[in-house]
């Protein structure tokens, strides 16, 4: 496996002609590096049975030799106030917060305060290397003084923390005090208090350093990263007694404090933003950095709201992690705008550094409100972005095996824990990852040296519609959440992507309106439609998954954490939504397992008229018995008809996989309780089609692994052979008619 030495990411993922793509690069050895651009035909090259990669070299400004760099990344979250004068020189100083830890020790970690990276100045709570309170205040001559309680706090426990220190007296006081323990519990679990004497005219100030939440400033960035919930932080100008402490805590500024408020931070306002709202006078406003959690249960969380739109003062915490990344910021080495006759398509920029080859995809999509081709290529980007650098299978797990990589991007990933997870991993905190960002280098979407998943195995669909000659255009997910049902109605088919697991409610409903009017869809994969998440119009390319109560999940969010910060939304699937995939493709999701792949048998319902087109040169009863996916067109994730779930009466199932055995698991949002393995009949795939009104259809695969066998004996198989006759059928523009009704036309 060859070194890879270099990567990058563009902004934006998808552009129309006279719009521009920036693309920020990254090398990791020396040595200058080579660029161009390639239209990517096919992309999966993972095993020699691969269709490969297929790339045409193109002509581009921007080719040529570049300078090597290494831009690194700065992960971590936090606040940083942006707005009010420089603070102090101060006769005293109190500072007070709501903490809820959640990995303490090992470490010091910054809660509130400012500090100049080269600590001449400034003053800051924090919990120190073992985990208990402490404050430290600079002196101005690149030293501090700190003093702590010295008892380590307890994980996932609130305290309410306060420091204060009187510069004529030099008397400091330290308290963190637990907070909601039950009966049983310990009152002394890392309840502290300490006392102690400085020198006298220490007097704090801020210097040049800002206020900041959840770090402090470093010689190369923000450092000492807090782990953890803070809620209501506060600072004030002089030395506070535990009754005035108090009133500094309350909701909002005690008019009896005012005069020494330096600021009174309420993160409950503006959950869906990044701002920071302070209620003091001074109006010391911030931002968050790098996505930190929002919409998170505060210290005075109860219970009895679990919308944070209900009760917003119940959610006055900001979840903070110290690999939280949501823009890696790089410079930008070189940009693309798109030429007015550039097809749309999949394209990539090709890199080359010493022996390592690199791509970084982008797509580019037909000006809004036009088409040039019949049929619409759904790129399924929010699956791509759930599942951006994905850690599980470079962990040793029953489903994945021993955790070795098996590709050179895994590895890569593997060796750089600072590129960030995917909503699948866990924080270093052992929290679930919410949030997902392509504006950072992505290893598992780009086309070639990854596993057939995701892009690499949506290349086998394009690299199908290429073969067979149907013209074909891009769109991508974040494309239609942005321009909805509108952005589909040029095109009369729309073709899935072999996941596309992950919607948000605008897309959803923008392919209810587009098969609801007459288009027809080709669901070209398996556990698709199951999730729902949310997107921040403000911010590109970023995705919140609150994983609910319900699902096949690698982790569950919160108690009272289940409706997204990005818009109120609730979360989780889609089907407790009273959506299920059904609805939409005829089926839904079945089953999961991953040691192999099956095939489909032949049903009865195949050989009525309705289905003539489906299987128009196709007598063999076994379909997709190869591939590169397991070895068969049915597995990984599959879905089955089920009329209970929405599934249409009409629908037609052509053919039902079988064979799966004891790997293949049901899904486990219809089990009461577990129970032991058994051959259950709903585990399967099921081939299905059905119309729509309007003359409209719906044609669904209900497998991920569909995909890997399109290739097959250079494309001479069933699976390739039934593909292409629905996609000839459906770009045809003859309506469907309803069984029994009259169709009333096609407006396509």
């Amino acid at each position: 496996m060859r070194e890879k030495t270099i990567t990058g990411y563009c902004n934006p993922f998808s552009a129309t002609p006279g719009e521009t793509i920036g693309f920020m690069i990254s090398t990791y050895a020396p040595g200058d590096y080579e660029a161009e651009l390639v239209h990517v035909r096919a992309g999966d090259d993972f095993s020699d049975a691969s269709v490969g990669m297929i790339e045409d070299v193109l002509a581009a400004d921007f080719a040529g030799t570049y300078p090597g760099r290494n831009q690194p990344l700065q992960p971590g979250s936090f606040g940083v106030v942006e707005s009010g004068a420089p603070i102090g020189p101060m006769d005293g100083l109190t500072m007070a917060a709501w903490i809820w830890p959640t990995l303490p020790g090992g470490r010091s970690q910054s809660i509130l305060g400012c500090w100049d990276a080269d600590r001449r100045a400034g003053f800051r709570l924090l919990l120190d290397a073992e985990g208990a309170l402490a404050l430290e205040i600079g002196d101005g001559k690149g030293g501090g003084r700190m003093i702590s309680t010295g008892t380590p706090v307890v994980q996932r426990q609130w305290y309410r923390v306060s420091a204060s220190y009187d510069a004529r007296t030099g008397e400091v006081r330290l308290s963190q005090q637990p907070h909601g323990l039950s009966p049983g519990q310990s009152v002394a679990a890392g309840a502290a208090e300490a006392r102690a004497t400085l020198e006298r005219g220490l007097r704090p100030e801020s210097g040049e350093a800002p206020v900041m939440f959840a770090a402090s400033a470093g010689a190369e960035g923000p450092a000492d990263h807090y782990n953890g919930k803070i809620d209501r932080p506060r600072i004030a100008a002089r030395a506070l007694d535990p009754a005035d402490v108090d009133r500094l805590m309350a909701a909002g500024p005690d008019e009896s404090l005012r005069g020494d408020l330096i600021g009174c931070w309420d993160f409950s306002r503006d959950i869906p933003t990044d701002r920071i709202t302070d209620l003091g006078p001074a109006g010391r406003h911030g931002r968050l950095v790098n996505l930190p959690a929002r919409a998170s249960t505060g210290f005075n969380w109860t219970g009895e709201a679990h919308d944070w739109r209900e009760k917003p003062e119940h959610y006055g915490a900001v979840h903070f992690h110290d690999d939280d990344l949501y823009d890696a910021g790089w410079e930008q080495d070189f940009s693309f705008t798109v030429p007015a006759d550039l097809p749309s398509g999949l394209y990539a920029v090709r890199l080359r550094h010493g022996g390592d080859v690199d791509r970084i995809p982008f797509v580019v999509r037909p000006p809004l409100g036009t088409a040039t081709a019949p049929a619409v290529f759904l790129m399924p980007t929010a699956s791509y972005l759930a599942y951006a650098n994905y850690r599980l299978r470079l962990k040793a797990n029953p489903l994945f095996g021993d955790g070795r990589p098996k590709c050179v991007n895994d590895a890569f990933l593997g060796a750089h824990p600072e590129l960030g997870g995917s909503t699948y991993d866990l924080h270093s905190d052992r929290s679930g990852i919410q949030y997902s960002s392509r504006l950072r280098p992505v290893t598992n979407m780009k086309p070639g040296d990854n596993r057939p998943w995701g892009l690499p195995a949506d290349c086998n669909i394009l690299a199908l519609l290429d073969h067979v000659g149907e013209p074909f255009d891009i769109i991508t997910d974040e494309d239609l959440h942005q321009h909805g049902a509108a952005l589909l109605a040029p095109w009369r088919c729309v073709i899935t992507g072999s996941h596309p697991e992950y919607h948000s409610t605008a897309m959803l409903d923008a392919l209810e309106t587009f098969t609801g009017q007459g288009g027809r869809l080709m669901y070209m994969g398996g556990n698709g439609f199951y999730w729902r998440v949310a997107f921040r119009d403000d911010l590109p390319g970023v995705l919140e998954v609150r994983r609910a109560e319900d699902g096949t999940r690698a982790w569950i969010a919160e108690p009272g954490e289940y409706y997204h910060a990005f818009n109120g939304e609730y979360g989780g699937l889609w089907r407790r939504q009273g959506r299920p995939p059904n609805r939409l493709a005829g089926v839904g999701f079945a089953a999961q397992g991953f040691e192999r792949s099956t095939y489909y048998r032949r049903r009865p319902e195949a050989d009525d008229p309705r289905a003539a087109f489906i299987m128009a040169g196709v007598t063999d009863e076994i379909i997709g018995d190869f591939g590169t996916v397991g070895g068969g067109a049915a597995g990984e994730e599959i879905d089955r008809h089920d009329v209970r779930l929405g599934s249409p009466r009409h629908a037609l199932v052509v053919a039902t996989s079988e064979d799966h055995g004891e790997q293949m698991l049901r899904t486990k949002e219809e089990f009461l309780s577990t129970i032991p393995w058994f051959d259950d009949p709903k585990v399967r795939a099921d081939l299905t089609f059905f119309e729509c009104p309007n003359g409209g259809a719906v044609f669904s695969t209900g497998s991920i692994s569909w995909a890997g066998s399109l290739g097959h004996e250079n494309w001479n198989n069933n699976v390739a052979r039934i593909t292409t006759n629905v996609l000839r059928r459906f770009i045809d523009p003859t309506p469907f008619e309803l069984p029994g009704e009259t169709a009333k036309g096609d407006r396509r």
